[in-house]
């Protein structure tokens, strides 16, 4: 395996050629994971910048049978949600979006639940984890906008708190028991029902009808590029062990730990938006 460090070279990060060399003449499928989103301004949960401190992500059967936890999310969500819902795509999403145009990409499968891949441009993306943008009710099944959402929670909230102390990678921030005692959960618009954001939260597992369609995309490439994942949790790893087992080419673009790095063929350690902008360029060269 070749394993290129992240210091970049003063015209083009290293890594770039060995990528190219694995992906020229294939067709890839990517995996993105949230290292490709933090450029953007938002967190991951093992990156390097939070790898240190703990975190305690919403676990899917306490949102669903605890009031008390599904207060405290959306009220944290109130507060999170306007500056997530302003990031932009960086170069590296920029960047896929182009390695699709030019049919070097089939598809992406993404563990990222911002939509961000979509505002720049990729058409084929299978969110694993669902999509922040919208909320579902568990009881009819209902969609609702997630924009729409806010403001009905600021109107059953009003003068909630204003400051947010800190802005975490699913979306909402971190908040005092003080702050959420008179916090008020809007329900379903048309049955009453309980909301919850259409994300896969921990403890939950991918529908299997997305999973089918990731491993449906894979086996139609010739390649399988991993960009900005751990590969910590096995919604992810499984796609890079069928890889393997098919004997495809694989690369992985990360910073820090990655689970299989062992089965790869390159592994470089870069930030995405510095490496994907100079392997569009190193492709559409030859």
């Amino acid at each position: 395996m070749t394993h290129l460090s992240s210091q970049p070279a003063p015209d083009a990060p290293p890594g770039v050629d060995a990528l190219a060399a694995l992906l020229r003449g294939r067709r890839a499928v990517v995996l993105t994971g949230a290292g490709c989103s933090t450029e953007s301004g938002i967190p991951d949960y093992r990156g390097p910048g939070t790898r240190a401190r703990a975190r305690n992500p919403i676990q899917h059967r306490e949102f669903l049978q605890r009031p008390e936890i599904r207060a405290r999310y959306w009220a944290r969500s109130l507060l999170g949600w306007p500056r997530f819902a302003a990031a932009r795509p960086n170069a590296a999403h920029h960047a896929l979006a182009a390695l699709e145009r030019d049919g070097r990409v089939l598809g992406l499968i993404t563990q990222n639940v911002d939509r961000l891949h979509h505002a720049a441009g990729s058409n084929q993306v299978i969110e694993l984890h669902g999509a922040l943008a919208r909320v579902r009710c568990l009881d009819c099944g209902g969609l609702e906008g997630r924009d729409a959402l806010q403001q009905r929670l600021l109107a059953l909230n009003p003068g909630f708190a204003h400051e947010v102390l800190e802005l975490r990678p699913d979306g909402d921030a971190e908040l005092t028991s003080e702050q959420l005692s008179s916090f008020q959960v809007p329900a379903c618009l048309d049955c009453q029902g309980t909301l919850k954001p259409d994300v896969v939260f921990f403890g939950d597992n991918v529908p299997v009808p997305t999973v089918a369609r990731a491993f449906s995309l894979l086996e139609e490439a010739d390649a399988l590029l991993v960009v900005g994942s751990s590969l910590a949790i096995f919604s992810g790893y499984r796609f890079l062990v069928r890889a393997s087992e098919r004997h495809m080419p694989i690369g992985i673009l990360n910073i820090g730990e990655c689970r299989g790095v062992e089965l790869a063929d390159v592994c470089v350690e870069a930030k995405a938006g510095e490496v994907l902008p100079a392997l569009v360029s190193a492709l559409a060269g030859g």
